[in-house]
């Protein structure tokens, strides 16, 4: 796509709005797939629901949309319940995963004939329609049909359609998912620069993790129907409400070792392994420790807090590698931590090879510490 710096600023409305979700309850027949879900989400804040398969993301997106009864609970859009409005009658737009293009439309008709169903005149139609092409990159393209566009392509014109009809509030579900990883990334990119142009209120459904993280004002993870944490992305990355959190966001996943905290807060002692190994906590969060002495618990550790010993510095363990993957930018180094599996980031420089071992020392300011019952954090 070709970034016009000239390109025009969105002339539309100001249609932004908040939505609300209150106690939100979806059965279908006999099984729940959404608990009573509160949520609440503001003007011109692009919030990304995230969560494995079946965990009620599109679900909950679809009643925001209409496509879905509610069976409990209330949905408000800009202060109104819109439980038994239509579909149209809500002033939102979807943009599907298929992209749900009529096949046998240009790209221009695609995106006007809502507009043209509703009566708008011909003058308003294409001027929306030019707006949203110019904001898009897809000018030169309004006169093909699906068939001759790629899957980037396309996927903008559905998100040119639900532009020109300037809605309160745009739906996204899983918008992505069908294009290559390095359309994905491009793609993130122009989401990104059409939510910063285009002010509008966005509620995104996702699997993919980093595309929260990279989009998202706020991240709701989904377990069960259920929301583990709504916050920031450096919140749910940095400050993980649970194992199941901590464990969703990020990749590679946060290794999870046993341990126990000792005396009076001041280390740790990783019980997965053969023969303990301490980690000395920093003194900063000694008082959070000490609350828990004696506990055995959880420990979280990211790969990207491990770091290669160096012969000036303490190294906590020293292991034997199993897999190694170069990524080019970094490394990754998978091994055993007693019974745990675990996998350490580091820099391309250092040389390591399957079969060997590695030294490693761990960045104890970044460890989170985990209920080995409940599995929330402590």
């Amino acid at each position: 796509m070709v970034v016009r710096r000239n390109a025009p600023t969105w002339k539309g409305r100001e249609s932004v709005a908040s939505v609300v979700l209150r106690n939100l309850v979806k059965d279908f027949g006999e099984t729940r797939v959404v608990h009573g879900m509160d949520l609440e989400i503001a003007h011109n804040e692009f919030v990304a629901l995230v969560g494995p398969s079946g965990c009620g993301k599109s679900t909950t997106l679809r009643m925001i949309a209409g496509l879905e009864d509610v069976s409990d609970g209330e949905i408000l859009i800009d202060g109104r319940v819109v439980n038994e409005l239509a579909p149209k009658d809500r002033d939102v737009a979807m943009v599907f995963q298929d992209y749900a293009l009529y096949p046998h439309m240009t790209a221009r008709e695609n995106m006007s004939f809502g507009l043209e169903v509703r009566g708008l005149p011909r003058a308003e139609v294409d001027t929306r329609v030019a707006h949203a092409a110019d904001v898009l990159g897809i000018s030169d393209l309004l006169a093909r049909k699906p068939r001759q566009l790629s899957g980037g392509q396309r996927q903008r014109v559905a998100m040119g359609r639900a532009i020109v009809r300037q809605p309160k509030v745009f739906l996204f579900d899983e918008p992505l998912s069908n294009l290559d990883a390095k359309l994905r990334v491009q793609m993130r990119t122009e989401i990104k620069k059409l939510h910063q142009r285009v002010a509008t209120t966005v509620v995104y459904v996702t699997h993919d993790q980093v595309e929260a993280m990279t989009l998202a004002d706020r991240i709701v993870v989904l377990r069960g129907g259920i929301i583990e944490q709504v916050g920031s992305p450096d919140d749910v990355y940095n400050r993980p409400a649970s194992m199941f959190v901590a464990g969703f966001i990020g990749s590679p996943t946060m290794n999870f070792v046993p341990g126990r905290v000792l005396r009076e807060g001041r280390s740790l002692a990783l019980t997965a392994t053969a023969d303990e190994i301490h980690v000395d906590v920093p003194d900063e969060r000694v008082t959070d420790y000490a609350a828990h002495d004696g506990r055995y618990v959880v420990v979280g550790i990211r790969p990207e807090h491990f770091a290669c010993a160096t012969g000036s510095s303490r190294a906590h363990l020293t292991v034997p590698v199993d897999v190694v993957e170069p990524l080019g930018s970094d490394t990754l180094v998978f091994f055993r931590l007693g019974a745990s599996e675990a996998v350490a980031r580091i820099p391309p420089t250092v040389k390591v090879a399957a079969g060997g071992r590695i030294a490693l020392s761990i960045d104890a300011a970044q460890i989170r510490l985990f209920d080995a019952e409940t599995e929330r954090a402590l």
